[in-house]
């Protein structure tokens, strides 16, 4: 990630008014909020189910004010989009320990600097056959440690239009619905544990409720494909 102070405002600003509209209009996806982002104000830990590297282009739209993806290294490898993911992304090697403790040392070091730290806290998630894996502590940890607000986003439709595997996907609107915000500074002695799953039932139960029933649409045609 870019250390300049204003490099990195730079590096978002690309990332997020030329090339995610592009890859997005390009791959024929327009974005739709359902309802109302909440007010952007200080350091913000974001959260939301990863099904589709559409959910990056998608995130980056939905927020002006700079924030910085916690994500693995693998994805840096990626032609064109590693580049501006390494000046995007604290990574973590999930396979070395030194690596993830370096994380919350870097994490420290936005949220002092006033970004805000975007998270997709599945352990993991190219399984097409799953709704919402179980996250991850991380995302919370840090959000506890610094009493950092929670924002859940919910991607409705990435999973059945542009899945990980995208023999069947197809093109259209992508909807995204903001969760209440989750004030973890008027939490007493809540643990990261729960925390954790809290978050995990909140947008589980978001997919599973919408009334169009996209996610859980992919995961029945994934499993009809491969029968």
């Amino acid at each position: 990630m870019l250390v300049l102070p204003n490099g990195y405002r730079y590096v978002f600003w690309v990332a997020r008014n030329i090339w995610s509209p592009f890859v997005l209009f390009g791959s024929g996806f327009w974005m739709i909020k359902t309802n109302l982002l909440p007010i952007e104000e200080g350091s913000t830990v974001i959260i939301a189910n990863h099904s589709s590297y559409m959910d990056i282009m998608l995130m980056f739209r939905l927020r002006k004010k700079p924030f910085v993806f916690v994500g693995k290294k693998e994805l840096a490898r990626i032609p064109f989009f590693g580049y501006l993911y390494k000046r995007a992304a604290i990574m973590v090697d999930r396979t070395s320990s030194k690596s993830r403790y370096r994380v919350y040392q870097r994490a420290q070091n936005v949220i002092e600097k006033g970004y805000s730290i975007c998270i997709f806290p599945e352990k993991e998630y190219i399984d097409e056959t799953i709704l919402l894996n179980p996250f991850k502590k991380g995302a919370f940890k840090l959000a506890l440690e610094h009493e950092l607000p929670i924002l859940p986003l919910v991607f409705l439709d990435c999973k059945r239009k542009f899945p990980w595997y995208t023999s069947h996907g197809y093109p259209g609107t992508l909807r995204v619905k903001a969760l209440n915000m989750i004030q973890v500074k008027d939490i007493k002695n809540k643990k990261t544990e729960t925390l954790q799953k809290e978050s995990h039932e909140l947008i589980k139960n978001t997919l599973e409720k919408d009334p169009k029933r996209m996610a859980l649409e992919a995961i029945e045609v994934w499993k009809n494909k491969n029968y």
